[in-house]
């Protein structure tokens, strides 16, 4: 039996998921909503690094393993594809391509937390959209500064620091609308390429705000790369369809 074991984290992800039948493993680390509505089955929860990922590949005789996590979950990444060498079966990617920047953005990369506190050192109202791990720095915020940090779940706060708790997609105008509320000087973001959070960047760039972009990690080589959700699910159904 070809058994799909599917890695998910994105949007496209999911919709892949939604075309599966019973047959397959829809799997999810369980940080965000997890979907009660799929044929296909659903596991929540990690696996114990590349070496508990390959048994229990083997144990329930997955045929091809396909990565959709996020462009920046370079550590599942890597774990897939070393447990995928070590079961012996094909590891397929779904890459979304990263965002372009046009001639109005204001764009600086950065490589790492320490790169991106220096370059927001003359900033004063900063809107970090890169997920949980500002939450970890609430403490280190500089007395000039008033950080807002927008991820999956609502916290307390700290004294100079505001939690938005939100998942996308998000509109443009709900975007400008925060923007405004805030009075943000400068937008941190990861290069995630996702349709459901880029309407942040068209307000950046209305505002003249710049933008600290995070750098996508290296992710390890694979089997098959697509691009896409349709090129993936074409890629499937030929395995599938295939003798």
């Amino acid at each position: 039996m070809k058994r799909i074991l599917l890695l998910g984290g994105v949007s496209e992800a999911l919709a892949i998921a939604r075309r599966l039948g019973p047959d397959h493993v829809y799997s999810l680390a369980g940080l965000g909503k997890v979907p009660d509505d799929l044929a296909c089955q659903v596991r929540v929860g990690g696996y114990g690094g590349a070496e508990g990922l390959a048994r229990y590949m083997a144990d329930e005789g997955i045929g091809l393993l396909v990565d959709a996590t996020h462009p920046y979950a370079a550590q599942i990444s890597r774990n897939a594809a070393q447990a995928a060498r070590l079961v012996g079966v094909p590891c397929w990617a779904l890459r979304r391509p990263g965002w372009q920047a046009g001639p109005d953005d204001d764009w600086r990369e950065v490589t790492d937390w320490p790169g991106l506190i220096e370059a927001l050192r003359d900033f004063r109202r900063p809107l970090f959209t890169l997920g949980r791990e500002p939450l970890e720095h609430l403490h280190e915020v500089p007395a000039h500064q008033h950080w807002t940090v927008r991820c999956l779940q609502s916290l307390p706060g700290a004294e100079r620091a505001e939690v938005i708790g939100a998942r996308g997609p998000f509109s443009l105008e709900g975007e400008r609308e925060l923007f405004a509320r805030l009075g943000s000087d400068v937008l941190i973001s990861k290069n995630s390429g996702s349709q459901s959070t880029e309407p942040k960047l068209q307000v950046a760039r209305e505002r003249g705000v710049p933008v600290l972009i995070l750098a996508r990690p290296q992710l390890p080589p694979v089997d098959c790369e697509y691009a896409s959700t349709e090129a993936l699910w074409q890629g499937l159904s030929t395995y599938l369809e295939t003798p």
